[in-house]
């Protein structure tokens, strides 16, 4: 059987680092890869490599049947067709419709000659509509949509006009309804509510090709891969596990223990040749076997693999408010829409001093639009935002907007705050891991999780007395997710959160609730919090 991805001796290098090298394996079709490591250990890179939008350094990658790759932050598609139109051209039936539609407008004409051209064209693209599957293509792709939570009133609007989030779910269902051999998947639960998870999970399971994925999301990578890739930032290697994730992780943990015994082993074998070689050294007629102990010495730990090194976890804390007034942000009467579509209308919001406040609702609800708005970001359509005495807000979006891409991680830090000196700059990142020439690389470069921590390190300098988070822990792992939720239970300034994250909610533990798009205002409580995950 031929290989659907064949790697040989790559190596991949971001600046002066080396993220891996001489790395060799094959994926076959229908193989299911769970593609796991620490944040910044190179996964999303080496998912660009493979799917052929970035070169490695060195060595090669052979690709041979068709690749869906869904990337973290997806900007493909003309921006003025259609959703619909989009997710159908994975097979190329969405400009086959639109042709269709149009050629039954032409067929009402009063003029003959266009009408007889209509039905002509009409009846060819029909044709070609027929083989390429159909109205039975069509419902397929109606009902993936409709898993991923996206209506008809989104798939008949223009890309343009879509939300990060709704973007990127549009492209996961035209992924799923390609014909692709092998998707390769970055971290495609992120934008999902609770049941577009589940029913993810489920198609996975079932899929009959193969998939390489990063997840966060435990359940779907053990409920549905049979390989592990396993990337180590310390060792420069993929290690490749042939099993199951329940397996994989007993495995691994075996591995782990097999490595530090022969580790031990071999330095107490090559300390008692060096001490014995020491000994002889000074003797001349011994030179020769103390230079073989010692090369001997040398050579048992050469052979060995490296231990793991503990992982470095970035250390967050969210920064001490700047003194404010009682209400230092509210909105009054706020509305938006976008064309017809209405979002919300007449809310209110007020955001007190340390308060803690949450926003609920389903996708599409305006949770993440509210935030732009109080971020000033964005405008409302009606209302007004009024800013207290002493406002300084911090605003993390999801989708990272608040990177420069084409400036370094050094310069979008120190533009985070005007006071600060690139040696306090520099102190602040390597506490978020990015050290060295990391901090020279351009912003747009980064992994997902390497950008939630450059956008939460921005605002840990900006002295920000409220702030505004829009899905905080999508990206982390769970040592990184650990410290921003330990950051947000210590925070003093005020929080408005947006999260599918029951832990983030709990760890905020918010004062008040905001249903969108109603815009009810109530006071938080237990009950609330089973609709985190739902909404």
């Amino acid at each position: 059987m031929n290989p659907v991805l064949n790697v040989r001796d790559l190596e991949i290098r971001v600046g002066a680092r080396v993220l891996m090298q001489d790395v060799s394996f094959r994926v076959q079709a229908g193989d299911k890869i769970g593609l796991v490591g620490r944040n910044g250990a190179g996964k999303t890179t080496l998912t660009k490599v493979l799917a052929g939008d970035v070169m490695p350094s060195a060595g090669n990658v052979e690709r041979s049947g068709e690749l869906g790759y869904l990337p973290q932050d997806p900007r493909s598609g003309d921006p003025e067709e259609t959703a619909r139109t989009r997710i159908l051209n994975a097979r190329g039936i969405g400009d086959l419709v639109l042709g269709m539609r149009k050629a039954t407008d032409a067929m009402g004409s009063d003029d003959p000659t266009v009408t007889a051209a209509a039905m002509k064209k009409y009846s060819r693209l029909e044709e070609r509509f027929h083989v390429l599957g159909g109205y039975a293509a069509e419902a397929e792709a109606a009902s993936i949509a409709s898993n991923l939570n996206l209506p008809d009133r989104i798939l008949d609007q223009q890309l343009k006009t879509l939300s990060g989030g709704q973007r990127r779910r549009i492209e996961l269902a035209r992924i799923l309804f390609s014909d692709a051999q092998t998707m390769i998947l970055d971290e495609p639960t992120n934008h999902l509510d609770a049941d577009s998870v589940v029913w993810l999970r489920e198609f996975l399971k079932s899929y009959s090709g193969g998939f390489i994925v990063i997840s966060h999301d435990i359940a779907l990578v053990g409920e549905t891969v049979n390989r592990v890739f396993y990337l180590d930032a310390n060792r420069t290697v993929i290690d490749i596990y042939n099993m199951n994730w329940k397996n994989y992780q007993r495995q691994r943990e075996a591995d782990e223990e097999r490595r530090k015994k022969e580790r031990a082993n071999a330095e107490k074998k090559a300390t008692a040749l060096q001490q014995q070689a020491a000994k002889f050294g000074a003797k001349a007629t011994k030179a020769a076997a103390a230079h073989q102990m010692v090369a001997r010495a040398e050579k048992l730990l050469a052979g060995l693999d490296e231990v793991r090194q503990v992982d470095r976890v970035a250390k967050l804390r969210f920064p001490t408010p700047q003194a404010c007034g009682r209400t230092p942000l509210m909105g009054k009467n706020l509305s938006k829409s976008y064309g017809s579509l209405e979002i919300f209308t007449a809310v209110d919001l007020a955001i007190d001093r340390g308060s803690r406040v949450v926003i609920l609702g389903l996708n599409g609800a305006g949770k993440t639009t509210m935030l732009r708005i109080l971020a000033g970001v964005d405008e409302a359509d009606t209302g007004v935002i009024e800013t207290g005495h002493g406002l300084r807000i911090g605003y993390y979006a999801q989708e990272h907007e608040t990177l420069d891409v084409k400036r370094s991680v050094l310069q979008n830090m120190v533009s985070a705050s005007p006071n600060l000196t690139e040696t306090e700059a520099r102190k602040v990142l390597g506490s978020f891991l990015f050290t060295g020439e990391d901090v020279h690389k351009p912003a747009g470069v980064l992994s997902g999780g390497e950008k939630t921590r450059l956008a939460l390190a921005m605002i840990v300098v900006s002295g920000a007395n409220v702030l505004l988070l829009d899905e905080p822990t999508n990206n982390l792992d769970p040592a990184s997710r650990g410290e921003i939720l330990d950051a947000l239970a210590h925070y003093e300034g005020a929080v408005v959160l947006v999260s599918h994250d029951e832990g983030a909610v709990e760890a905020l533990d918010p004062e008040r609730v905001l249903i969108m798009p109603d815009g009810v205002e109530d006071l938080w409580t237990k009950d609330y919090a089973e609709l985190i995950s739902l909404a």
